[in-house]
């Protein structure tokens, strides 16, 4: 412990004699701070020069390194493996370089494989992606469950192909809706219309002459001036020969014969389509009472006046084809024409019926009646 400095003792710092320093010793006088030996002079107690390492001949040492107590060191680097791509390449900047190239062809390659794998392995979900991510490989119960998994189950192929037969049923029958509602009615038009150009030509040279008529044959033309209807009259009324081709047919055979136009009395019936195959007779249900109807021959015109209308009736009335036909308001024996179709459109269920009176016979010599030139 360092005792009380006076403050003028004798030699003291800032005592009265200059030049005197601290302990009596002068400044600059031999061994005080800044003289002769200072440092490399005896400085560190030449009493005692081995207690900082100096020797009895007035040199000064530096203090041994104290492994013990030095506070900074330079800490050895751990030890530690190092991969050797990872090492630097020796032989200078090209080989370096080089062997950058072929560390990253390595991992590109690798890539490549992994993305081969994900493709082959298709709809593998979010375990699958992180197990390809990983590089691990899959274990064979955990491939079979995949595998099981990717696998339909026969309730979903049955329903597969379920679903294959309605829509394969579904197209079936568009392309028939499509050939029954459109096609027939392109095809039967135009075999209707070259039938009535057939017949105008022969008419014209003298090639056919009246009298029975073959089965198929067409003899007459109908005229329904109101619908602007003009169709072929054959013989007959058989499906392929006859209606399917756009004609209208000629009851003719059995119970249902009828007469000709030409004879002086009776009924002359017609049967028709109304839907497909031309369907001549769809909007017979709109004449109304007076609109002609006429029928016109190699040498004649005959020209009828719609009477009746019988809306709905079944399949098997062929009373509507008597000589007077019950319920058409006829009440004796005269000359009458009846049309014959189905109804309700699209359907065959029941029949729709019309009936017309004779009011004008006119050879085709007199030129066309006015039901026909108006």
């Amino acid at each position: 412990m360092t005792a009380l400095r006076p403050e003028r003792e004798s030699g003291a710092y800032g005592a009265g004699d200059q030049g005197t320093s601290y302990g009596g010793q002068p400044y600059g006088a031999p061994g005080a701070y800044g003289a002769p030996g200072a440092y490399g002079d005896g400085w560190y107690d030449s009493a005692q020069p081995e207690a900082y390492g100096g020797v009895s001949d007035g040199t000064a040492h530096l203090p041994p390194v104290d492994e013990e107590t030095v506070a900074l060191r330079i800490p050895e680097p751990p030890e530690r493996t190092v991969r050797a791509e990872s090492a630097p390449a020796s032989g200078g900047r090209a080989a370096r370089r080089k062997a950058a190239r072929k560390r990253q062809g390595r991992r590109g390659g690798s890539h490549k494989a992994a993305e081969v794998h994900g493709a082959a392995g298709g709809r593998e979900g979010a375990s699958g992606a992180a197990e390809k991510a990983s590089g691990a490989p899959l274990s064979r119960v955990e491939a079979r469950r995949r595998a099981r998994a990717r696998k339909a189950s026969p309730a979903v192929v049955a329903s597969r192909a379920i679903g294959e037969v309605f829509i394969t049923c579904g197209v079936l029958m568009l392309l028939f809706v499509t050939y029954q509602l459109w096609w027939t009615n392109v095809r039967a038009q135009a075999q209707a219309g070259k039938e009535v150009s057939d017949l105008q030509n022969d008419w014209a040279n003298g090639k056919r002459q009246p009298g029975a008529f073959e089965p198929g044959q067409g003899f007459a033309l109908l005229h329904i001036p109101r619908l602007d209807v003009v169709v072929p009259i054959a013989e007959g009324i058989s499906s392929k020969k006859v209606l399917d081709r756009g004609m209208v047919g000629h009851y003719a055979e059995g119970a249902l014969k009828t007469a000709m136009p030409d004879a002086k009395t009776g009924n002359f019936g017609l049967a028709g389509h109304r839907n497909t195959h031309g369907e001549p007779f769809r909007y017979i249900n709109r004449l109304e009472p007076g609109d002609p109807i006429v029928v016109e021959t190699q040498d004649d015109y005959f020209v009828y006046k719609m009477a009746s209308i019988l809306p709905v009736t079944s399949p098997s009335n062929v009373s509507v084809l008597d000589p007077v036909p019950k319920g058409s308001g006829f009440t004796g024996p005269g000359r009458y024409i009846t049309l014959t179709t189905c109804t309700p459109e699209f359907t065959s269920k029941y029949r729709l019926i019309v009936w017309g009176k004779m009011v004008e016979e006119r050879p085709r010599s007199k030129g066309k009646p006015d039901a026909l030139v108006s």
